[in-house]
């Protein structure tokens, strides 16, 4: 997990917005940020998404439409939100939050990169987990 810096900003307000399903997050400063439940999906920190090191990332698809049923604090450093697709492994450190927040259309292109590198399609559904086929990560 990243470490926290002291000088990264902790949001003083925590919006979900189910219906244009993005996560609000005030700052004191003044600024708020939208973050699509999709790109907080998407770049979830769980083993699950960004696999045991470099390189080990599933790429994640089919997830425009998840919605996140619920978020939990953890302790002073994290949210846990719980998606619609049962993913809820994810721990958002504030310095990930801010990140995703304030570098949204770097990590939509990457994300998009990505994909088309793959050659797959950004609503493919996933295949299911432990389901191979044939995706070699060398």
């Amino acid at each position: 997990m990243s470490g926290l810096s002291p000088d990264t900003p902790v949001p003083t307000g925590v919006v979900v917005h189910a219906k244009s399903r993005v996560l609000e997050l005030q700052y004191a400063d003044g600024n708020s940020y939208r973050v699509p439940f999709e790109l907080l999906r998407v770049y979830s920190p769980s083993a699950e998404v960004q696999g045991h090191g470099p390189g080990q990332e599933t790429l994640q698809t089919g997830k425009r439409d998840v919605t996140i049923v619920a978020v939990e604090p953890v302790g002073n450093y994290a949210l846990q939100p719980t998606f619609s697709d049962g993913h809820s492994t994810g721990l958002y450190s504030w310095d990930k939050l801010y990140e995703l927040a304030t570098c949204q259309d770097a990590l939509w292109r990457e994300y998009i990169d990505k994909l088309n590198a793959a050659g797959v399609d950004r609503d493919a559904p996933m295949s299911a987990p432990g389901a191979s086929h044939g995706h070699c990560h060398h």
